[in-house]
C-alpha cells in the first residue's frame, strides 16, 4: 500500500509514471534493454530524450531561441556553474536572498566573481519576499538571481522581477511546472528535477542562447553551457533514465491539460491546507499571505512539544516525511504536481483530529 508522500524532495511521482515505467523496465518498447542499459547515442535513447525535451517545450511554450539541456550535478552544482558561464565578460553578479537556498547561491558565486545582494528578507526569518522597490540597483550586473521557490521557508515569487536589460537568472527547482510562466522574461531558468519533474541526478537547464558565450576559461567543458548545446546535452553520458522518467512525467502533464490545469489545481490544494492554518491557533503558517507557496507549506503547532506526536500520529495515518527541514524544524507538507487533493484532504482532516484531541 502506498503511503501519502508529502517528501520536499525526492518527492513523489504520479504513479502512472511509475506504473508505466515498472512495465517498461525490462524491455523498453521490443528493444530488449532497460533504458538504464541503452546507450546514450544509439537511435532508442535519442529518441526518448528528443520526444522528452520538444514536450518540456511544449509544456513551457519555450520560445526558439532558448536551449534546453538536460545535465547532471543538480540545482547545487549549478551554483557554481551559473557564475562560471554568465561572468566571463563582466564580474559582477547580483543576487535576492529569500531563504537557505538562495544563500547557498551566493556563497557560492563570491568564489567567482564579486557578488552585490540586492534585497534580503533575513530580517524576518525568510519569511517574504522583498519588494522589488526596495531592491538596490542592479545597474552593471552581468545578471540577477532569484530563488523563486525556497522549499525550505515555503516562499514563492508570485511576480516576476524586471530587470532590464540585465538578465534575470531563476532557481525554479521546486515549482517549475507547478504554473505557467512567461519563458522569455527569463534569460536563465534551472533545478533539479526531483520536485515536479523525476528522480534525483537530473539537472535542466533554460538558457537564451545570447548568454552562451559569456563563461569564465576556468569553466570546465562538461560544464559549459554551449558546449552541452551544441552536443545535444551530451559532452558527456547524461543522466538517461532520469532523463526517461521526466519524459513519462512531461507526457502525463500533457494528458492532464497542461499546466493552465496543473496551476489551478495546484492553486486548490493549497488554498485548502492554508485556509485550515488561517482558522486555528493551533497551527502556525510564518509566511506572509502575499508570498506563500503552493508546493511547500510549512507549518509549526503553538506547542513545540507536540511535535513527536503529532508526527507518529500522521505515520499511523499513513501520511510520511511531514517533518520539517532541520534548519527551521517544525512541519512541512509539500504539494507537488503529482498529490492528489485527496491527500491534502486527509492531512487537514488528521490535522483537525489531531487539534481537538490535545484541546
Amino acid at each position: 500500500m502506498r503511503v501519502i508522500n508529502f517528501s520536499a524532495g525526492p518527492a513523489l511521482l504520479p504513479e502512472a509514471v511509475l506504473r508505466r515505467a515498472a512495465d517498461e523496465m525490462l524491455n523498453w518498447h521490443g528493444s530488449g534493454m532497460s533504458v538504464m542499459e541503452m546507450s546514450h547515442r544509439g537511435s532508442e535513447f535519442t529518441g526518448i530524450a528528443q520526444k522528452a525535451e520538444a514536450d518540456f517545450r511544449q509544456l513551457l511554450a519555450i520560445p526558439d531561441n532558448y536551449k534546453v539541456l538536460f545535465l547532471q550535478g543538480g540545482a547545487m552544482a549549478m551554483n557554481a556553474v551559473i557564475p562560471m558561464n554568465l561572468l566571463g565578460k563582466n564580474p559582477r553578479a547580483a543576487y535576492v536572498n529569500t531563504g537557505e537556498w538562495s544563500k547557498k547561491s551566493i556563497s557560492e558565486a563570491y568564489k567567482y566573481g564579486e557578488v552585490d545582494v540586492l534585497a534580503s528578507s533575513e530580517d524576518r526569518q525568510f519569511t517574504y519576499v522583498p519588494l522589488q522597490s526596495a531592491w538596490k540597483s542592479h545597474a552593471g550586473a552581468a545578471y540577477v538571481h532569484v530563488c523563486t521557490n525556497e522549499t525550505i521557508g515555503g516562499v514563492e515569487y508570485h511576480w516576476v522581477p524586471n530587470t532590464g536589460d540585465v538578465p534575470l537568472v531563476a532557481d525554479m527547482s521546486s515549482h517549475i511546472l507547478s504554473r505557467q510562466i512567461d519563458v522569455s522574461e527569463y534569460g536563465v531558468i534551472y533545478g533539479g528535477a526531483q520536485k515536479n519533474i523525476g528522480p534525483a541526478g537530473l539537472t535542466f537547464v533554460i538558457v537564451r542562447e545570447d548568454l552562451l558565450d559569456r563563461a569564465l576559461p576556468i569553466t570546465p567543458t562538461v560544464f559549459q553551457w554551449k558546449a552541452q548545446a551544441e552536443a545535444a546535452s551530451m559532452v558527456n553520458t547524461p543522466p538517461t533514465y532520469g532523463i526517461y522518467i521526466a519524459g513519462l512525467v512531461f507526457e502525463w502533464l500533457l494528458e492532464q491539460g497542461g499546466l493552465a490545469i496543473m496551476e489551478q489545481r495546484n492553486i486548490e490544494k493549497a488554498k485548502l491546507l492554508y485556509d485550515y492554518l488561517d482558522s486555528t491557533s493551533f497551527y502556525i503558517s510564518p509566511v506572509a499571505p502575499d508570498a506563500r507557496s503552493r508546493m511547500n507549506i510549512p507549518f509549526f503547532l503553538q506547542d513545540s512539544a507536540l511535535d513527536a506526536a503529532f508526527l507518529d500520529g500522521a505515520e499511523r495515518h499513513g501520511m510520511r516525511q511531514l517533518k520539517g527541514h532541520r534548519v527551521v524544524g517544525g512541519m512541512r507538507a509539500s504539494l507537488y504536481n503529482a498529490m492528489p487533493i485527496e491527500g491534502v484532504r486527509q492531512l487537514v482532516d488528521y490535522m483537525r483530529e489531531f487539534e481537538r484531541s490535545r484541546t
